[in-house]
Order: structure tokens, then C-alpha cells, then sequence
């Protein structure tokens, strides 16, 4: 039930678009990663990169070694409960 002058189903109407923003997100996301090319030389170390990981991974701009640095330096910024659900209380 929504309230003031809201109609009573506005919001399911901004979980609908909200879903349908986040599907075209997506969809662009993925039509530019289907769009490029790999690189023949790595972006950061101009080392050749490999024939085999850029037709297992097209779009690839790295070679493997200068991706595994990137890999290992990337934190996530979320996901990590700092207040303690009751769940985690509870192990």
C-alpha cells in the first residue's frame, strides 16, 4: 500500500523499472565486451599476449601476468557484514 498521493501499485511500478534498467545495463555491458577486439600486445606491459587466451577471452586486453596482478590488487567494496547479522551472531 502506498501512501500520500501515490497510486496504490507505484511501487511495484519502480521495482518493474528498476528491474528493466537493470537488465539494459547489462545487455549494453555485455554488447561492448562482445564488440571489441583482443589486443595482440598488453595494454600495460606491450607483451605479446598469447593467440589462445585471446580467442578464449575475446576482448582481452592484458596479458596473463599483468591481469593476475590486477586480479590480486581488486578488494570488493561491498558484501561484508561489519555491523553482525543476527546470523552471524548465532555461529
Amino acid at each position: 500500500m502506498a501512501g500520500g498521493w501515490a497510486r496504490d501499485d507505484a511501487v511495484n511500478d519502480q521495482i518493474d523499472v528498476s528491474t528493466q534498467e537493470a537488465i539494459e545495463r547489462m545487455r549494453l555491458r555485455n554488447a561492448r565486451h562482445t564488440i571489441r577486439e583482443s589486443a595482440e600486445f598488453c595494454d600495460e606491459c606491450d607483451e605479446p599476449i598469447p593467440e589462445a587466451r585471446r580467442q578464449a577471452m575475446p576482448g582481452v586486453r592484458l596479458c596473463v601476468a599483468c591481469q593476475s596482478g590486477h586480479d590480486k590488487a581488486w578488494r570488493p567494496s561491498a558484501g561484508i557484514n561489519r555491523r553482525g547479522s543476527k546470523d552471524s551472531q548465532l555461529r
